[in-house]
């Protein structure tokens, strides 16, 4: 079975987590993703967060499997020409450069769409068109600008961000969307275009619930929200909710047993309507069924604290996964709290691809995400991130034609190695 991206080459100029999140997916589909990287020193997490001496760090390692790397200094005449020839003959570039980058390199959309009128530029940028286009971007501040920070945390608390990646791998899924949309209009119109993702806007797409309730408030309290049970008045935008469910189904993290000594002895617990019956029973409370304080949606919502406090003297009683298991049965939605820990020991997990061990040369074996869509007749599988300039002499011979001669000479010219006074100082 074939590959679902195989043939498509991907132009890589991007470094960190947001960009490089979008390339990976690329590559597990089976692009042939090609990583520019800067003469002896390549994207900057390789040494970021290093936990084995003189390896890649695993922030590199886990970002930038299945990619080629070549060095190159795009300064370099002879580097631009290099540049030039793999925009010819690459599909997409993908870049997550700071606003303005890629024009003072000498390659601006103009220029790269007159070499290349198929290839399809794609960016990542931190805001949108407006007063903050120009502004740097990282995953925390994304998460506070696109409404998440806001929202996140308890009503009486300072905003939180939360440990998913949001900004940086979330925008760098949609911008692996845009990609792959684009390329599918690009067979029908023979055109490439410019892509782009800001954090921001991803961030908010993902937030979107929060949008919704917004416009809600505006109508009324937001009686699923813990604090309409309590009292407290809403003010004029969405209030942190804690760990209210977010939907029409209220829903809480709940202690279980062990908790006073396991940080991660939780259970997450939704009273899903539709089996109230069922819970009431679970939980020992089976007059709540026609107690008219408790038996309709609308009754439970002013008591909302007094049902999970019931709830969690029961799941107290019990570890989180026996909570599951029982509940399970009824068909009550629930979920154990898993540490990381537990997910990397998850034998399933592995048994589907979904967490990889990946053998590396420098650092050993390591465990990492793998590729978490899955495709029916199309293979994806997880090969190690590349050393900085691994396959610089292969990709311009195989991918580029160049002959040894002319690969010595683009070398000579100080195209793919660190400069002296660059390479003395470190």
């Amino acid at each position: 079975m074939g590959k679902a991206l195989e043939g498509v080459k991907i132009l890589d100029f991007t470094h960190v987590q947001s960009g490089p999140t979008c390339t990976q997916l690329l590559a597990w589909f089976g692009a042939d993703v090609i990583k520019v990287e800067r003469p002896g020193i390549g994207d900057i997490t390789r040494g970021q967060l290093r936990d084995v001496p003189d390896a890649d760090s695993l922030y590199f390692t886990m970002l930038n499997h299945n990619k080629r790397s070549i060095t190159l200094d795009t300064k370099n005449p002879k580097g631009k020409e290099v540049l030039t020839r793999l925009i010819e003959t690459c599909d997409v570039l993908v870049e997550n450069f700071g606003p303005g980058v890629l024009d003072r390199m000498g390659f601006p959309w103009e220029k790269i769409h007159s070499i290349n009128p198929k290839m399809i530029v794609a960016s990542i940028k931190g805001f949108g068109p407006g007063p903050y286009e120009d502004c740097k971007v990282y995953e925390n501040v994304a998460q506070c600008t696109g409404g998440s920070a806001s929202t996140t945390g308890f009503p009486d608390g300072v905003p939180l961000v939360t440990g998913a990646q949001i900004g940086d791998s979330g925008t760098g899924l949609h911008l692996a969307l845009g990609i792959v949309t684009a390329l599918y209009h690009r067979t029908k119109t023979g055109q490439g275009q410019k892509v782009t993702a800001a954090m921001q806007d991803g961030v908010l797409n993902l937030c979107r619930v929060k949008l919704r309730d917004q416009q809600r408030l505006a109508h009324g309290p937001l009686t699923e929200y813990s604090q309409y049970g309590e009292g407290i008045p809403f003010g004029d935008a969405v209030p942190r909710a804690a760990n209210d469910s977010g939907g029409g189904q209220p829903g809480r993290i709940l202690k279980c047993k062990g908790w006073e000594k396991d940080p991660n002895a939780y259970t997450y617990f939704i009273t899903q309507a539709p089996v109230w019956e069922s819970i009431c029973d679970v939980i020992g409370e089976p007059g709540w069924k026609t107690d008219p304080n408790f038996a309709t949606p609308k009754a439970r919502l002013p008591r909302l604290n007094q049902i999970f406090e019931r709830i969690e003297q029961w799941t107290m009683t019990k570890t989180k996964f026996e909570v599951m298991d029982i509940l399970n049965e009824y068909d009550i939605p629930c979920g154990p709290i898993l540490s990381m820990k537990e997910l990397a020991e998850d034998q399933s997990l592995r048994a589907t691809g979904t967490v990889v061990e990946v053998d590396h040369p420098k650092r050993g074996k390591y465990l990492s995400v793998g590729n978490p869509i899955k495709l029916s007749a199309s293979p994806s599988e997880v090969t190690r991130s590349p050393l900085l300039g691994e396959h610089t002499e292969e990709i311009l011979r195989d991918v580029l034609g160049y002959k040894d001669n002319e690969v010595a000479a683009i070398r000579g010219a100080g195209a793919l190695d660190p400069a002296p006074k660059r390479a003395a100082a470190e």
